[in-house]
This record gives C-alpha cells, sequence and structure tokens, in this order.
C-alpha cells in the first residue's frame, strides 16, 4: 500500500511512495482503497505504530497468497479428500495449483513478468525434487498419474510459491538495498549452492562453506522497505533468516499432512530437524539471485520521480 508523500524526518519517514506501475490491477485497486481507510491515520505515538504493524503484516499475507492458498490446499487434501474417488488426491492437488496459478494471472494478481520468475523457480525446484526423491532425501505420498518419477507435479508449484512470495514482497515494499553485492558475484555462489545440493551426496558437501560465502558477501548489506509513512531497515541477512524460518513451518505443516516425509518421520510424526534451516537458508540465496534477474536491486537514493 502506497501513501502520501511525507517529509523526511529522523525516524526515517521519506517522501518515496511505492512506484503504482510496479502493482498489479488489482493491487493498485486495493492500495488506492487502503489509502483513503489510512489517509486519517495518526502520524506518532503508539496508534501510529500499531497502524504501522498493520499494513506490515496485510502486505506480507497479501505477498504470501500463492503459497498460504498451496498449503490450505495440500491441508484440505489430507483431512477432507476421500481415499476411494476416481481422481487420486495427487492429481487433485496438482489441478487445484494449475487453477491457483490460472486464477492468479486472469485476476491480475501476478505479472506476466513475474511469471517468468516463477516458471524458473518451478523448474529449479522440480529438478532438486526428481534428485533428492531418488537418493532418498524424502518421498512423497503415491497414487496418482500427474508425477515424473516419484515425485508428484504439484511440488513444483510449492517452489513456485516461494518465487510469487519473493517477487510480490519486492514490489509491495519497495525493497531498496545498500552495499548490495555484484550480482555476478551472487550468481556464482548461488550456482554453487544448486550444484551443492546435488554434489554433496558424492564428494564432499560444501555447504558450511557456501554458507559463510554468503554471510562474507552479504554481512554490510541493508535491506530497506517501506511499509506505510516510514521505511524501515533491515540486515538482509535476518530477513534470510525470517523467510527460511518461515518455510520450515510450512515445512512441518506439509509433513504433518503427510503430503511427505523425511526418513525420520517414517515411524511417526515430528518436528523437521532445525539443520534443515541451513537448507532453506541457502535456498534464499537462490531465491534472491533469480529475483535480481527480473527486479535489479535499487539503491535507497535511486527514488521514483
Amino acid at each position: 500500500m502506497s501513501e502520501p508523500p511525507t517529509p523526511a524526518d529522523g525516524a526515517g519517514r521519506d517522501a518515496r511512495r511505492v512506484d503504482q506501475h510496479e502493482l498489479t490491477v488489482v493491487e493498485r485497486w486495493i492500495d488506492d482503497r487502503a489509502n483513503r481507510l489510512l489517509r486519517e491515520a495518526p502520524d506518532g505515538g503508539a496508534r501510529a505504530k500499531a497502524v504501522e504493524f498493520l499494513v506490515f503484516g496485510a502486505k506480507q499475507a497479501w505477498a504470501c497468497i500463492f503459497g498460504a492458498a498451496m498449503l490450505a490446499v495440500i491441508v484440505a487434501a489430507r483431512l477432507w479428500y476421500p481415499d476411494d474417488v476416481w481422481l487420486a488426491r495427487n492429481d487433485a492437488l496438482v489441478v487445484a495449483a494449475i487453477v491457483i496459478q490460472v486464477v492468479m494471472i486472469v485476476t491480475r494478481l501476478e505479472t506476466g513478468r513475474e511469471l517468468w520468475v516463477i516458471v524458473l523457480f518451478h523448474v529449479v525446484g522440480t529438478g532438486m525434487e526428481l534428485f533428492k526423491t531418488g537418493v532418498g532425501s524424502w518421498e512423497y505420498d503415491g497414487g496418482g498419474v500427474l508425477h515424473l518419477g516419484a515425485v508428484p507435479l504439484y511440488t513444483g508449484f510449492m517452489y513456485a510459491a516461494v518465487g510469487s512470495y519473493m517477487v510480490r514482497v519486492y514490489r509491495l515494499f519497495d525493497l531498496r538495498f545498500d552495499r548490495y553485492p555484484r550480482v555476478w558475484l551472487t550468481t556464482i555462489i548461488a550456482a554453487g549452492i544448486y550444484v551443492n545440493f546435488f554434489s554433496q551426496h558424492f564428494i564432499v558437501d560444501l555447504r558450511w562453506v557456501l554458507l559463510a560465502s554468503v554471510l562474507v558477501v552479504f554481512t554490510r548489506t541493508m535491506m530497506h522497505f517501506r511499509v506505510f509513512r516510514r521505511t524501515h531497515r533491515m540486515p538482509v541477512l535476518v530477513a534470510f533468516l525470517l523467510v527460511a524460518c518461515f518455510i520450515w513451518i510450512a515445512e512441518n505443516v506439509g509433513t504433518i499432512t503427510g503430503a511427505w516425509l523425511y526418513p525420520n518421520q517414517e515411524d511417526g510424526w515430528q518436528l523437521v530437524p532445525l539443520t534443515k534451516l541451513v537448507s532453506w537458508f541457502l535456498l534464499m540465496m537462490i531465491s534472491v539471485v533469480m529475483v535480481t534477474w527480473v527486479y535489479p536491486p535499487k539503491r535507497p537514493d535511486r527514488l521514483p520521480t
């Protein structure tokens, strides 16, 4: 949600507003009506902070709409989908995922520009799923005909949901970066992380070396994000970790439903190991790099006119 320009002050306010051209048609409609409601919002004090917090939550929820819809469908299929119908549960999930994606495009909730990123996430994620299920890293509930090997086709949409969130949050919060590393350097690290997801099963696992590389390269990078009247700052590494934590929570929900299981869960469900946070943290690096190919990182001083 954008807002009327306000003068810059020591609390971090500036005259920048989210570029309306970066919003979809539906988002511009919501943005306009939200601003009518917020026009009289307080400019300082506890109520102002509460408004900022609520707007932050609303934007995050809107950015997560694809992932939330996918997670809801997976849970619903496990709780209520009959076992004896002609369409297998996994195939129904594929159909539901396609419907969600089509609705997102038709209703202009996603742009064609974003779709390219989401398709790339889909391809990259499916490739990793095929390999990881083959070596026994995790397994999916069987059944259905819409699958590649042991991988149901709806799994690619789970990675696409991550891509959808990344590109939407970039727009909705008008993300800017201080001291962002060279894109070619981050691309090399991201490529190394992706290769290591495969090669660790045959040669030495370099995840800790790659993790150290990410920490070194991004340690000075600050992310600026616009909420309502104020622009806030956060170390980008903290943002990576927070997103990884939310994915870990979603992964626990997915394994509770039995959509997929790790080897240690075959005799009874238990929490996904916290060590998986490292894998998801590294996945954030790959995700961020793919998004920067479509939305090049902007500096805070390069404001829209």
